[in-house]
């Protein structure tokens, strides 16, 4: 050990402060990846690479060489606008993105000048050492230098999910990844013990650092696989019909390059092109809406599962109850004071250097002093035993004291001793009364562990010296329910979002919790019962369930899955080593910012504050942003669908384009205008009271309603311009041209809420960039550049039945859509009856 210390130029004490700073500069130069700058610049270039949009460059400049240039200049300056709007919206998403990712990175303790320090993971450095204790994430491949019962889940490189022991030593190079006991990697964390490690490698050179590529790759979301599977059927769609009309055009002897320049124009103003950059820019501004509400989201596209939210898992320390404990009471087995029971559960949690816990903290705040007294050894607190052990030393007296839950504590007590010393077996009778006694402090509300010692002869224990100990009683701790929660239960409970308690605490105490919060006849299932269960029959009882008690930290993750086979959609928060598989496992997983390293990577959310009310706030605004998203996922395929019905109409049955291509790029930059502001738009209070979820069904519904309603006013106005009044070429396409943008951006003021448009106030955003459109919109027929757009009004008469025709427009699309969205809920209601009664039946 000495030569590798020797070799990276460091001691057991740490880096020199000054050759820290230096490795860390070396390091960001090796490691420098691509400036803001670079970024962002691929991000802009990224605007101009759809295909459709490159034919078309192709095309006009085509065109250009056959000496259409004003044409030419005129479509390449729509194109650049609207990708420059397209850039500057997902510029800022990323940025914002960035500003929350800073804020949740990791910490670390390593040592400088010999006294330990908090660095970003950045800032590990080769020559480090690293001081690692239970639930810290490991930045950078190390050996071990010192270590006291060490077990590292290394599962995200082996794919074994037990926790594996590690501790000093030598072991062959040659020897598999799993068999370097004396090693740790990046990406792994520590279950349970404390240890000294040298970094060795960091960044690319670790083994993690190798396999980043593959390993960074998430799973989609349902709303991410919805919404891809969406825009390639609408793509599909928009191109094949764009060839229709151009085989169309091309057979009734219209000019050729006017009627590739049309189709072209046409598929890219009906291709959804804006929705990834839409829903993009909604999920920045929920983020950033839930950071001002003290949640920081670390997968943006994990807000939008928040709005789906149906059952809500929480532990109830912290959540529930305050999380600081108190200590009420120490007394031994027969509920009488003993002055040793204090001191000693004050040297146990005075010496322990494992994680840090409210526990610990409340008893080693007693006015009591370990003077005289020296540790010796320490067996850290795990999952598994559920007990903690420090050796201690008093002179020539030698003893270890073992705290933790009772059943796990009275497992290796042998015997019980009372007040003056005396001690004797644990009978049938003694057992009995221990339990009874217990029982009966849980079930007044206070959180109950055991305490236990044992002579000793060695300087050092193990786990195996847990045996044939003497229990000296309990110590009884209270955790008060916070003012919060019934307020904030009963928010949840109004958002139809089903609260339930999974807690490690006995059935007693999790029965006065439930009561606590209002839930009349709690069901309780304790985990033992649960093992009991076929997987059949767990999925049925999760469901009925309200607190799940007594329960391992592998039966979290069985109870998560359980409930999402019954259709639920899961949130669970969590911030202890044994909550990070339940995490992993819920459709929103959720941490808080004091929670330990391996929990806050796991987690979708991070919680600044570790309260209901703000998780209550959390689903508002996912469902805030599912909503505006769909808001333009709705616009978009009634309007692609009516476009692509009525130009094909248009193409039978008019001998000329019914809208030149600059005028159908120009109808698209106009519209989506207001397109870029909705994701900041107010959302009706009525649609953030149930869970919100991605319905294929009702869009393709919705676009055929809606397609139809607007292609029947496409036509209507096609025979009003062009039969009525006998407009062709310039005039009749100028009416298009003011009837499909201005119903276009219509549209989107009464498809934003189910009520009738005038009763719901769209958002100050909204409403500029709309009114800027229609401004723009109605002026450019009547500009200076009227002429080069190939605008021109015939007569007032035209304009005046164009307002007629928008009238009619509007106040049949808000009695369609309340119609629509009516018959659509009722449906709902019985599909869900017939459900029900099916599942009686």
């Amino acid at each position: 050990m000495d030569q590798l210390l020797a070799q990276f130029q460091t001691t057991s004490t740490g880096l020199d402060s000054a050759v820290a700073a230096q490795r860390i500069e070396e390091q960001r130069q090796l490691g420098r990846t691509e400036s803001r700058f670079q970024r962002e610049l691929k991000l802009f270039i990224r605007q101009f690479t759809n295909p459709l949009i490159l034919l078309l460059v192709v095309a006009v400049v085509l065109s250009a060489m056959l000496g259409e240039t004003s044409d030419t200049l005129i479509i390449l300056f729509i194109l650049l606008t609207t990708g420059l709007l397209g850039f500057w919206q997902e510029r800022n998403a990323g940025r914002a993105i960035e500003k929350l990712r800073s804020m949740i990175a990791l910490k670390h303790t390593v040592l400088r000048d010999g006294k330990e320090e908090q660095v970003v993971t950045p800032e590990v450095v080769p020559g480090d050492v690293l001081v690692l204790d239970a639930g810290d994430i490991i930045p950078a491949d190390c050996r071990i230098l010192e270590s006291n019962e060490l077990h590292v889940n290394e599962s995200s490189l082996t794919g074994e999910s037990y926790p594996v022991e590690k501790m000093v030593g030598t072991v062959p190079d040659t020897a598999p990844l799993h068999q370097k006991t004396n090693c740790l990697w990046q990406g792994t964390n520590v279950v349970s013990g404390r240890a000294y490690a040298l970094v060795v490698q960091t960044g690319r050179q670790t083994v993690f650092g190798q396999l980043t590529h593959s390993l960074a790759q998430t799973p989609e979301t349902a709303f991410e696989k919805g919404i891809k599977h969406f825009g390639y059927f609408l793509l599909r769609i928009t191109v094949l019909l764009s060839l229709v009309i151009l085989m169309a055009n091309l057979y009734f002897k219209k000019p050729v390059f006017d009627s590739i320049l049309f189709s072209l124009a046409l598929a890219i103003g009906m291709a959804p092109e804006l929705l990834p950059a839409i829903m993009t820019f909604a999920m920045s501004a929920g983020a950033r809406r839930m950071l001002k509400k003290k949640v920081i989201v670390k997968k943006l596209s994990s807000i939008f599962n928040f709005g789906e939210v149906t059952v809500l898992c929480t532990d109830k320390t912290g959540t529930i109850t305050e999380g600081t404990a108190t200590v009420k009471a120490m007394v031994n087995w027969q509920g009488q004071a003993d002055e040793r029971i204090p001191v000693y559960a004050f040297l146990n949690a005075t010496f322990q250097q494992g994680f840090s816990n409210p526990i610990d903290q409340a008893i080693g705040a007693l006015n009591l002093t370990a003077e005289g007294y020296e540790k010796r050894d320490e067996i850290p607190y795990d999952f598994i035993r559920k007990r903690l052990s420090i050796a201690v030393q008093k002179g020539e007296q030698r003893f270890f004291i073992t705290k933790g839950a009772l059943s796990n504590l009275l497992a290796v007590c042998s015997s019980v001793e009372s007040p003056s010393g005396q001690t004797e077996p644990i009978t049938v009778a003694i057992r009995q009364a221990i339990e009874s006694r217990f029982a009966a402090y849980c079930q007044s509300g206070y959180r109950v562990l055991g305490l236990a010692y044992k002579p000793m002869t060695a300087d050092k224990i193990t786990r195996d010296d847990e045996q044939q100990m003497i229990f000296l009683g309990f110590i009884l701790l209270e955790d008060p329910l916070k003012e919060s929660s019934l307020t904030s239960i009963e928010r949840l409970r109004h958002l139809h979002i089903q609260v339930k308690i999974i807690t490690g605490d006995n059935r007693y105490v999790a029965l006065h919790t439930a009561q606590l919060i209002d839930i009349a006849q709690p069901v309780i299932l304790t985990g033992e019962e649960m093992d009991q269960l076929s997987p059949e029959a767990l999925i049925v009882q999760v469901r009925q369930t309200d607190v799940f008690a007594e329960i391992e930290p592998h039966q979290k993750e069985r109870i998560i899955i359980a409930l999402q086979k019954s259709n639920a959609t899961v949130a669970y928060i969590g911030d202890g080593i044994n909550d990070v598989a339940a995490i992993h496992a819920a459709d929103v997983g959720i941490s808080t910012s004091n929670a330990v390293d391996v929990a806050q990577e796991a987690a979708d959310f991070v919680l600044l504050e570790k309260d209901l009310s703000v998780l209550a706030d959390g689903i508002e605004e996912g469902r805030k942003s599912f909503v505006n998203s769909m808001k333009y996922i709705f616009i978009t395929t009634g309007a692609t669908f009516g476009n692509m019905f009525s130009v094909a109409g248009a193409s039978l049955l008019l001998p000329f384009l019914p809208m030149l291509p600059k005028q159908i790029l120009l109808t698209n930059l106009l519209t989506d205008l207001p397109f870029l502001t909705i994701a900041s738009d107010q959302v009706d209070g009525d649609q953030l009271t149930t869970p919100r979820k991605w319905d294929l069904k009702m869009i393709q519904n919705f676009m055929i309603v809606f397609g139809l309603h607007s292609s029947l006013f496409d036509f209507l106005t096609f025979y009003v311009f062009y039969y009525y009044f006998h407009l062709s070429g310039s005039a009749f396409q100028t009416g298009w041209f003011l009837e499909s943008a201005l119903t276009e951006i219509i549209i989107l003021f009464i498809i934003r809420t189910r009520k009738s448009f005038f009763q719901s106030k769209p958002g100050n955003w909204l409403v500029i960039t709309g009114l800027v459109s229609i401004l723009i919109t109605v002026y450019l027929p009547v500009s200076p550049l009227a002429q080069m757009l190939g605008f021109s009004i015939a007569h007032s008469q035209q304009v005046l039945a164009l307002g007629g025709i928008l009238v009619l427009y509007t106040i049949t699309a808000d009695i369609l859509k309340i119609a629509f969205f009516r018959v659509n809920k009722t449906a709902k209601m019985n599909g869900r009856t017939a459900r029900l009664t099916g599942v009686k039946r």
